[in-house]
């Protein structure tokens, strides 16, 4: 049998089709392999092929052969990422809003590579992106490179911050000025990212938007804020946020509806006390930071919850009540 112009090639090319053609569901006969790899000029007769089968284990790829009939079907098996696994991924990744458009369509198109052509199309099916709120910055990606760089290379970042204007137009916050940061770790909260670093100048705690941060360089300065992030609990940093928006950081008494019981799950954990107030409500202590989402968050349930300590936060609350009352009386 002449050899073909692509020998090389051959287990490259073998792989290459028993990934993209088979899978638990779909096989391929001897002579169907065959015919494949002669589309790309690969010659080979049946007993290489059978030793290259066993040889592409090697690869990572592993290859099954059932008998049928007078002859035996070919599929790979056990897969790196099972098809149900790639279906969240994909979800993970169209409802991140801190993902562009045109890099949500390209990181699917990849995780497509994972699979069989078949199973291929199931997740082509789950691709509707268009219309969604996306990101437009395109450099996100290599600005969550730079703080990983620099936090394990133990360096400070700067940076210009925007925001946009009533004419819907990148405006830089502060005429432009470098934000100088020592990164200490990355937040997702409400489908966005955020860097959460230490504020050398005001001496605090902070968190940017990923994705509105432009121009990002490693700086020759080591970070700062070391003790401030020992004492401090990433996740429950976010947690204590609501929306990630900052604030005096108390302990709040709750009085809540028995029937809230799984929203104060949800948002604080299953560690959280609750402690039977009556026949139909029961109080919990939590950790927040005191601002205006959290507020918003208490109206928002209405009656069925009340802040009911510290006096600073039942006071806050009476304000922001009647700010919202007075905003929207022109609605009465």
């Amino acid at each position: 049998m002449p050899k073909g112009n692509n020998q090389k090639f051959k287990l490259y090319r073998l792989a290459q089709i028993m990934q993209e053609r088979t899978d638990e569901d779909h096989y391929i006969t001897m002579p169907e392999i065959m015919e494949e790899l002669a589309k790309y000029e690969v010659t080979a007769d049946r007993k290489s092929i059978y030793t290259d089968l066993r040889d592409l284990s090697v690869l990572g790829v592993e290859v099954e052969g059932e008998p049928v009939g007078n002859r035996y079907h070919y599929h790979v098996v056990n897969r790196a990422f099972e098809l149900p696994e790639l279906k969240l991924l994909v979800d993970a990744i169209q409802s991140s809003k801190f993902i562009t458009e045109k890099k949500t369509n390209a990181l699917i198109k990849k995780l497509e590579m994972l699979v069989s052509k078949y199973d291929a199309q199931k997740l082509q099916r789950q691709v509707y992106v268009s219309g969604r709120i996306k990101t437009m910055n395109e450099s996100i990606y290599y600005t969550v490179d730079t703080i990983h760089n620099a936090i394990s290379e133990n360096k400070k970042i700067k940076f210009q911050y925007y925001q946009w204007n009533v004419k819907k137009k990148m405006e830089l916050r502060h005429n432009g000025a470098w934000y100088h940061i020592s990164p200490w770790g990355l937040s997702w909260d409400d489908e966005n990212y955020y860097l959460i670093g230490y504020d050398s100048d005001a001496g605090k705690i902070k968190h940017y938007r990923v994705d509105k941060m432009l121009h990002i360089k490693l700086s020759n300065e080591n970070r700062e804020g070391k003790d401030y992030f020992k004492k401090l609990d990433m996740s429950d940093y976010a947690k204590k946020s609501f929306g990630m928006f900052g604030g005096k950081e108390q302990t709040v008494k709750l009085l809540v509806k028995n029937s809230l019981a799984g929203v104060i799950v949800d948002r604080f954990g299953k560690d959280v006390m609750m402690f039977p107030a009556d026949e139909d409500h029961f109080t919990v202590n939590v950790d927040v930071h005191v601002s205006r989402q959290f507020l918003g968050w208490i109206i928002s349930l209405g009656e069925d919850i009340k802040i009911a300590g510290p006096d600073e936060v039942v006071n806050q609350m009476k304000m922001e009540v009647e700010r919202l009352m007075e905003q929207y009386k022109i609605y009465q």
